[in-house]
């Protein structure tokens, strides 16, 4: 079962239909939404400020959200992957965004919706990725824009994700 904790007597509230891996933790000022899943070893930290979660969104492998105290809250829209080991950090990610395995997104950034933050990139702070890019590098530059493919891919993943998790519930009940 995952580690889920209130902090200084907030809870975490889930939507709907959520799926948390059990080595996966939740903490504090966190809300979710609908179909959401945390994966395993997955940490969403919402101890010193609050973290919000759209629906369909997933929260893979390794990865860590966390915020800013008393400056930077996490915003996370819906239809989002936050890919292995990725790092989101007081920033707004916005809706249909995928950000890549080990990428970090650091305090103040805003991911414009339908955009993709490559695998291994640093947004650095306060960087603004208009909708419908791609960003990638250290730090992490314009690449180019998202095609209709690769924007149909960001939706197809965070509702595979959904998928994947039933599987598990699937076989553990």
């Amino acid at each position: 079962m995952a580690l889920i904790k209130s902090v200084r007597g907030i809870h975490p509230i889930f939507g709907e239909h959520n799926w948390q891996a059990d080595n996966a933790t939740v903490v504090g000022d966190v809300i979710m939404g609908t179909h959401c899943t945390v994966w395993f070893n997955a940490v969403v930290r919402g101890d010193v400020n609050s973290i919000r979660i759209g629906d369909y969104s997933n929260i893979q492998d390794g990865a860590v959200i966390h915020c800013t105290y008393q400056r930077f809250a996490t915003h996370i829209g819906s239809y989002v992957s936050i890919a292995h080991n990725a790092i989101v950090h007081g920033c707004t990610i916005e809706d249909h965004v995928l950000i890549g395995m080990g990428a970090i997104v650091m305090d103040g950034a805003v991911i414009g919706s339908g955009s993709i933050i490559a695998a291994g990139a640093i947004v650095t702070q306060n960087t603004v990725v208009p909708p419908g890019s791609i960003y990638a590098g250290n730090p992490a530059k314009f690449l180019k824009p998202v095609s209709p493919e690769l924007g149909a891919i960001i939706d197809r993943t965070a509702t595979n994700y959904v998928t994947y998790a039933g599987w598990f519930e699937e076989e553990n009940t």
